[in-house]
Parts: structure tokens; sequence; C-alpha cells
């Protein structure tokens, strides 16, 4: 299986440190969190990586060809004229990914001990376009899955935005289980020809727009450990954790 880390993003949660540098060059122990990701793949026999490079692009490049991608064979999908958050990114990124069937696709900033063996066998099982990890810890945003564990919205807690609008009519939204995203997804490779977006766009917006033809599932991975080291706090905290 191949798999994409997005790494392209301003990290702008993360200030100081990414006035000058991008996030995934962000250290843990002596290890930066693309390092850590890279070989956190690799655990389940991962070594051909795709990662997408805007902000302070040629400082991760230089990072991998050093590294010599850690052992692992890394593409680099360049996005250095024009960031294009998660669905652009991608999007862009898909002629690279055509060499397995399902590809697993991470945000550089999330440390986990997530099973990715037992995520790739739930998304296998039940057929889906794509499997998003989640968690049911508490978020300022959280997809909205039904009791078949199908993606059917999106809300957003601080403003009350729900997505889609019609969700808010609908009898069924209070028997809607909320989850949090963890940036982390099995997607078919099929997917990449539903994509009705151009430029610059989040995959979540992708996921809403298909859920109503295709199975999009979650699999919830809450009894494991997950951090988002997107802030310096997080950061910190992450090196309590992880080794």
């Amino acid at each position: 299986m191949q798999a994409m880390i997005l790494s392209a993003g301003l990290g702008t949660r993360l200030k100081p440190f990414t006035d000058h540098h991008p996030k995934a060059l962000a250290m843990v122990n002596g290890k930066t969190v693309l390092q850590r990701n890279v070989e956190y793949l690799q655990q389940f026999g991962i070594t051909n990586v795709v990662v997408n490079v805007h902000h302070f692009a040629q400082q991760i490049i230089t990072a991998i060809e050093e590294a010599k991608g850690w052992g692992s064979h890394i593409t680099i999908s360049n996005e250095t004229t024009e960031i294009l958050e998660t669905g652009g990114g991608i999007k862009k990124a898909a002629p690279f990914l055509t060499q397995s069937p399902n590809c697993l696709i991470m945000n550089v900033d999330v440390l986990t001990t997530l099973d990715v063996d037992a995520l790739i066998d739930h998304h296998n099982s039940s057929q889906a376009l794509a499997t998003l990890a989640t968690t049911n810890r508490a978020s300022s945003r959280q997809l909205l899955f039904n009791k078949q564990g199908l993606l059917s919205g999106w809300k957003n807690n601080a403003s009350g935005e729900v997505k889609p609008t019609d969700l808010l009519n609908h009898t069924s939204m209070a028997s809607l289980q909320p989850q949090a995203f963890s940036g982390i997804q099995i997607v078919s490779k099929s997917l990449f020809k539903h994509i009705a977006f151009n430029g610059k766009f989040s995959m979540i917006d992708v996921y809403l727009d298909l859920c109503t033809r295709f199975r999009i599932v979650s699999f919830d991975h809450s009894h494991g450990e997950f951090i988002d080291i997107g802030t310096p706090e997080k950061l910190e905290h992450a090196a309590g954790t992880f080794a």
C-alpha cells in the first residue's frame, strides 16, 4: 500500500516555530514529526510515501534527501506556487498514488498508536470508498455518522454551522453520532475520479459531497494514543507520550 503525508500546511498554530520552519520539521524527542510518521508507516510495511510541500518546502526536501527517506521511497508533490489545502493537495498528488488499490493519507502533525492494519481491514470489510479514523474526543468541529457508521454530515460546534444545511431540519439528526476526525484515512483509488472540486479545497467537503452516493465510514480508535501537535503546548505534551 502507498501512503501520503500531508505536509504543505502553514502551521500557524505552531508559531513562532513555523515563522522559520515547516511544521513537518517540528521535533519530538530528537526526531521530526515527519520522520516519526514515515517510521510509523514502516511498522505496517508501508514504505512508498508521497509528501506534499509548500511552506518552507526546500527545508522538507533537504531533510528527506539527507536522511535518504529514513529508509522509505519518498516522492515529493510540489505545491510551492499555491497551497491547495487537504483536498487540493490530494487531488494534485493523485497521479503519484496509482500503485495500489487503496492508499493511506494522514496529516503530518498527528502522532498516534492507531493500528493501521486494523484500519485497512475495516476499510476492506466495509467496502467503503473511504474510511476515516475518528475518536470521541472533544473538538470544535465534528463529523456526524449514522447508526451504521456512515458519514452523514459535519458540525461546527462553536458556530453551530452544519453541513449539509438541510440536516438542521432532518428528524434523524439527533440520532447522529459526532466524532472528531483524526486526519488519517484510507481511500480507494477510485475516489480520485469522483472529486468534483478544483484548486484549493478541503477533503472534508469532498467526503460530504460524496457521502450520499458512496460509503464513507468511520473507524473509531478512541482507545489508543492520539495527539494533534498543532500547538506548542501539544508538541510539548507529545514529548512525554512518544519516546
